[in-house]
């Protein structure tokens, strides 16, 4: 699209009030021992998502929550009320968050891993929310990117106590403001690459709830490369996650007043990567982790970013990306969650 579209969409984000709570724009770093140990012919790089904030480790959550933040202050909230797995990392987030602004915070925590870590449920995340002073309730619930019934129950206790619950849907994905920071992130991106004076080919990014690949696939409208936003599936509920990308990407383009349709064709979604389930690395995934940390000293974690990881070094080596393309691996955080992997990865 032409220039005037992408100004377009500069003016239709600003509309929308903006809490910082990051740092500023991420650092976009260049892998070249990871570029060349796949073969290099395609230049990968990374955008750190995971160095974005000074509040417990950042990460994408915080992109989204900056949009949040300003309609919690003025609905008079005393309480966030949250969902997500025992290693959340947006339930660590809207800990933060919480803490930051003086406000109570009630987590719900799921057994959506079937992960047997003796210590699962007492470090990484879980962990760093109790730190922060929030209310953690763990229940015994499968895996699910919808509603829960728990998190419903947990905002209407909190009223029952007197309390005036704020209530945030998993990865904020399903709030009608979530798919806004990553609309941003678009815009950041684009930026980026005028002072750097590239443009890349693709972006992959880890798919779960999908807010996070929805605000992009919007914000990459402006420039036609919605289909060069390659989402890794790591939910292992593909159908359902696709549905919900589309949904989210189509309200927040709706929201902010964006008419070019996001049609099912935008969406790239692979579903090759997230077995055995949800929260549970396979050996290709373990495999991934330590490359990127042993070629790069990047480190990501079992559930998300090894996962986008393990996809990215596969479609690497089955030719996926033409020779010569340039690749931006959005790395999204979560790191404190490989803690609860403790036994798995004791010996490195």
């Amino acid at each position: 699209m032409d220039l005037p579209t992408i100004v377009r969409m500069l003016t239709l984000l600003a509309q929308f009030e903006r809490y910082p709570l990051t740092f500023g724009p991420t650092p976009i770093e260049p892998l070249p021992r990871l570029s060349e140990h796949l073969g290099g012919q395609v230049q990968i790089f990374a955008k750190r998502e995971d160095c974005n904030s000074g509040l417990a480790f950042g990460g994408n959550k915080l992109r989204k929550l900056e949009y949040l933040v300003p309609d919690i202050l003025a609905s008079g909230a005393d309480t966030l009320v949250t969902i997500g797995g025992v290693q959340s990392n947006h339930t660590r987030m809207v800990a933060a968050v919480a803490a930051k602004l003086g406000l109570g915070c009630r987590l719900v925590q799921e057994s959506w891993v079937p992960f047997p870590d003796a210590v699962y449920d007492r470090v990484g995340n879980i962990l760093l929310s109790r730190l922060m002073g929030a209310e953690v309730q763990l229940v015994d619930e499968g895996f699910d990117i919808g509603i829960r019934e728990s998190w419903e129950a947990a905002i209407e206790e909190v009223r029952e106590h007197g309390g005036r619950p704020y209530a945030i849907p998993a990865g904020a994905s399903e709030h009608r403001l979530g798919g806004l920071g990553y609309v941003g992130f678009a815009e950041e991106v684009r930026a980026q690459e005028a002072e750097l004076g590239i443009r890349f080919d693709y972006v992959v990014v880890c798919t779960v709830t999908g807010s996070t690949h929805a605000g992009m696939l919007v914000g990459f409208a402006a420039d036609d490369r919605s289909r060069r936003v390659i989402g890794i599936d790591a939910s292992g509920t593909p159908d359902q996650t696709r549905a919900q990308v589309l949904r989210i990407a189509r309200n927040t383009a709706e929201l902010i007043g964006f008419h070019r349709p996001i049609t099912d064709d935008d969406l790239v979604l692979v579903t090759d990567y997230a077995y055995p389930a949800y929260g549970v690395p396979s050996a290709e995934t373990s495999a991934a982790i330590r490359l990127g940390a042993r070629l790069e000293g990047m480190i990501t974690d079992p559930v998300y970013e090894g996962k986008s990881l393990q996809g990215l070094i596969d479609l690497v080596g089955r030719g996926y990306f033409p020779a010569g393309s340039k690749v931006l691996y959005a790395h999204l955080g979560g790191v404190p969650a490989i803690n609860g992997y403790s036994y798995l990865y004791r010996n490195g």
